[in-house]
């Protein structure tokens, strides 16, 4: 370690104990000051360490929790990012607060945004790369599906030898030869049957010819067992697969992969799809099905994923929103709850979030008209925006009320009708709605 990269340990360590002892957060800035000293920080932080990387649009965070999880059962502590800090400021902080195991391998499993990703390995070289997916999200910072797919592509070509482990069920992921070796994983749990996607998805043109791409099975949006009818295009060989989908409801799910029945304590069909691929990595290191078993099972709530928080009374689940394809997939959960229930509508508009809301308009609101909903509460910076979307998803004015506050959010939560209460929120409203919920002495801590 250079005298440089020394001082900056130094100044990062000590920034980060003052913000733990005598402040609420700061959990990326200890990071920034070390990268401001050393600006390869990383690469002496790192050594030693088997680094796991979770990227793509969806799904990060709790496929970044699982996968520690898993891999504790066999390897003991494993280091991760649970804060979501998840750019290269906030990887910095994780190892500087990162106490390294005396005997056995060091694992770091790191949730790394997609356009941070080539920063990060131009000084760590993961040995696997996990691919969630990647959809249209936040198009002001990421642009097109193909210009992120791009981004973590050439940010894992930087250390070629690390496998790529992804989600075979995407047809971008099989779009371009990679340096990387590849692993897939996917679902094969229905019988074969000829169909098409919705006609408002995105990526289903063939990479080589650009003919719409037929399936044989979709799970949601465009992923499935695709092929292309006018050339040789199709899904790969999975390395790993679910095969049989079981009973699933709002906040659990059961399935069986490669022959072994799992489950998780959180709902929906895009959770699975995280529960499989971290169970791809843990056989990918040899963990045995009783292990990964154990590790799924683990009922900690992360944040802003489904975590559940009692106000008043009232059971809130609170569920981070930031595309549409995720808000699709939330809205399907939702509808497996027994209803009545409230719902609340936070939209922001911060750098953060995406600055572009356009996307609330390709989301199915339509589907609370269906539902048992009592009542929609909107709030946020863009408020006004989000009570408009639910008035033409067909919500009757009478049940909307838009407020202007977090404070105004809290009262209406105690006063809904229903005793379930469903948030939506983007990324920066679900950290602004936690501090107040703190504030108010309903949840320990603000993030």
């Amino acid at each position: 370690m250079t005298v440089r990269s020394q001082l900056a340990t130094f100044v990062g360590k000590s920034s980060q104990w003052f913000l733990k002892n005598f402040t609420k957060g700061g959990s990326s800035l200890p990071g920034k000051l070390a990268l401001k000293i050393d600006p390869n920080i990383l690469d002496s932080l790192a050594k030693d360490y088997e680094v796991i990387v979770v990227t793509g649009t969806n799904g990060k965070t709790l496929t970044t929790a699982l996968t520690v999880n898993v891999l504790k059962q066999e390897f003991g502590e494993v280091l991760t990012n649970p804060t979501g800090a998840n750019m290269a400021q906030g990887i910095v902080s994780t190892f500087l607060g990162a106490k390294k195991k005396k005997n056995g391998k060091n694992f770091a499993v790191l949730e790394i945004d997609e356009a941070s990703l080539s920063k990060v390995t131009e000084y760590i070289k993961p040995e696997l790369f996990l691919f969630t997916n990647i959809f249209r999200d936040q198009m002001d910072r990421y642009g097109e599906i193909y210009t992120t797919y791009k981004l973590i592509v050439d940010g894992a070509a930087k250390a070629p030898k690390a496998t790529i482990l992804t989600n075979g069920d995407l047809p971008i992921f099989n779009s371009v030869e990679t340096v990387n070796p590849r692993e897939y994983y996917g679902f094969n749990h229905e019988e074969d049957h000829e169909q098409m996607a919705h006609y408002n998805t995105d990526g289903v043109l063939c990479p080589n010819c650009q003919h719409i791409l037929h399936y044989k099975m979709i799970t949601y949006s465009n992923l499935g067992k695709y092929y292309c009818p006018h050339c040789e295009f199709k899904r790969p060989k999975l390395d790993y697969q679910l095969t049989e989908l079981g009973e699933m409801t709002n906040t659990s799910a059961n399935f069986t992969i490669d022959g072994q029945e799992y489950g998780i304590e959180v709902g929906g069909l895009y959770n699975v799809y995280n529960a499989l691929s971290a169970t791809a990595i843990g056989r990918h290191y040899g963990v045995s099905p009783e292990k990964i078993r154990a590790g799924l099972a683990y009922d900690e709530k992360v944040f802003g994923r489904q975590e559940v928080i009692n106000v008043e009374g009232k059971k809130c689940t609170l569920v981070l929103v930031k595309n549409p394809v995720g808000l699709n997939q939330v809205i399907d959960m939702i509808g497996l709850a027994k209803g009545p229930f409230s719902v609340v509508s936070l939209l922001n508009a911060n750098y953060a979030d995406g600055i572009d809301i356009s996307w609330i308009w390709d989301g199915n609101y339509e589907g609370f008209s269906e539902m048992d909903v009592t009542n929609v509460v909107t709030g946020g910076d863009r408020r006004k925006d989000m009570t408009l979307r639910m008035k033409v998803a067909g919500i009757p004015e009478d049940k909307i009320t838009e407020v202007d506050s977090l404070t105004s959010v809290i009262d209406e939560i105690k006063q809904a009708p229903s005793d379930q209460v469903f948030i939506l929120a983007t990324y920066t409203a679900v950290i602004q709605l936690r501090k107040e919920l703190a504030n108010q002495s309903y949840i320990k801590g603000g993030m």
